[in-house]
């Protein structure tokens, strides 16, 4: 973690290239790596001076429309950003996305391990849930830059079974959940719980909730009916 904060300084000074071009640069360059090819992508990183990351990530957002949602339409509506593996490329990455205040409601953004679709329905969501922390408008912009963070630099406990997280942007609220491989395994969503308020400095106030992903299949529904408040 303190690697990553090193490195936003050098790169904020290093990369000053138009906004716009630079994202279209960007969505343009975001051809998937495969497992086979990671060991050797490692070691090139390292011979550039990069530091990996323990995954590789990849950003994704989501324009939602009102309406009835259908797989078929959700799935179109999901847009792939960019993917990075070291510190140095989500700092790059990181520093030229529009930040929360400033997306359109209704909107998600997702930070998932490459691999992983922001989905309920993939293979490694399926069996999840999610834990679910709603916040003013205000503040969700610094909970969810620390809860990125924390993705990125492995800080949270049983890390292995975290597949990602999404910022929901809405009308009245802000909305972030951190989605989990196996909502069946109580300890493991326990510990994501405790490690979430550790590392977010979560004030006692605020109430998580947690909702497995065949629940929100069955009730078409993200963030009502939740099971589990804690």
């Amino acid at each position: 973690m303190d690697l990553i904060a090193a490195e936003k300084k050098e790169s904020d000074n290093s990369h000053s290239e138009n906004h716009n071009s630079y994202a279209r640069a960007l969505i343009d360059s975001t051809a998937p790596t495969t497992d086979n090819t990671k060991e050797a992508d490692d070691e090139r990183d390292l011979r550039a001076g990069l530091h990996p990351l323990k995954n590789k990530f990849v950003f994704w957002y989501t324009r939602r429309t009102p309406g009835i949602r259908s797989q078929t339409s959700y799935e179109d509506n999901i847009k792939k950003i960019v993917d990075f593996s070291t510190v140095e490329g989500f700092w790059v990455c990181y520093c030229h996305l529009a930040r929360p205040s400033s997306l359109p409601s209704p909107t998600d953004l997702h930070l998932f391990k490459e691999g992983i679709r922001p989905l309920w329905e993939d293979s490694a969501n399926c069996n999840g849930g999610k834990w679910i922390i709603r916040f003013k408008k205000v503040v969700s912009g610094r909970f969810w830059e620390d809860l990125v963070l924390a993705l990125v630099g492995d800080q949270l406990d049983y890390g292995e079974n975290i597949c990602g997280a999404v910022l929901s942007i809405r009308f009245n609220e802000d909305i972030v959940s951190i989605w989990n491989r196996n909502a069946s395994d109580h300890q493991a969503v326990m510990a994501l719980r405790d490690a979430i308020k550790r590392n977010l400095k979560l004030p006692h106030s605020y109430v998580m909730e947690y909702k497995p992903h065949d629940a929100s299949l069955r009730d078409n529904s993200s963030y009502r009916n939740t099971w589990l408040r804690g």
